[in-house]
């Protein structure tokens, strides 16, 4: 690109915010726009730079935050601005987040043990236009190109842990507050994972939990 590759960052940790911003600045064709601390700020931020058309080429997005997190985050800045590009650093590396935000249209996703070289380097292949993945991240999606999991293994590490409460009897709402989500977030962990194990009920899941020793049998 002939000019600067503007970046607008978001995540709610400010130290996060300010350890990026320092290292992009030092970099050449690299500028800093903007931060944000939630997805809800980040649009408001957006919406202020498209009434002035100088909307971010890249934006560089967490995934846990208040307010709005960044799946939606995702879902909506692309709807909203096709030409921004978004970028997840995370420190969550489950593949149903991964789906989430890929079908959301992120151009990359990096985890937070990724280098500041390699954080550049996804920036700079988001504004190109190309996707950035991480490696680990890359690697879990090939496999499953290759070799589509089948049984408790189609379940994400997440569902897994559903699965075992629902198998001890817990309500979504039970669910929802041993795991510190919310009850909709349950309820839709519960149904993914009926669905994945072509299961319809709770209780054929605590069976199918039982049989595959995910959790002892009741005496």
């Amino acid at each position: 690109m002939t000019r600067p590759v503007r970046v607008l960052i978001v995540d709610d940790h400010a130290v996060v915010r300010r350890g990026i911003r320092a290292y992009l600045e030092v970099l050449d064709g690299m500028e800093v726009v903007a931060e944000a601390a939630d997805g809800e700020e980040a649009l408001d931020t957006l919406a202020t730079m498209a009434a002035h058309r100088d909307l971010p080429d890249v934006v560089l997005l967490d995934l846990v935050m208040p307010r709005m997190d960044g799946v939606r985050a995702t879902t909506r800045i692309t709807g909203q601005y096709p030409g921004v590009r978004v970028v997840v650093l995370t420190s969550f590396g489950e593949m149903e987040r991964v789906h989430a935000v890929l079908a959301g249209g992120a151009a990359g996703y990096l985890l937070k043990s990724a280098g500041p070289a390699e954080v550049s380097a996804a920036i700079e292949a988001a504004a190109r236009g190309e996707v950035f993945l991480d490696p680990a991240i890359a690697r879990r999606l090939t496999q499953e190109m290759v070799s589509p999991p089948t049984g408790l293994g189609a379940l994400t590490e997440r569902e897994r842990d559903v699965l075992s409460l629902v198998a001890r009897g817990h309500s979504n709402r039970e669910i929802a507050d041993e795991l510190v989500i919310s009850e909709r977030t349950a309820r839709t962990h519960v149904s993914n994972v009926l669905r994945k194990l072509q299961l319809s009920s709770r209780t054929q899941a605590a069976l199918v939990a039982v049989a595959e020793g995910l959790v002892p049998p009741q005496p």
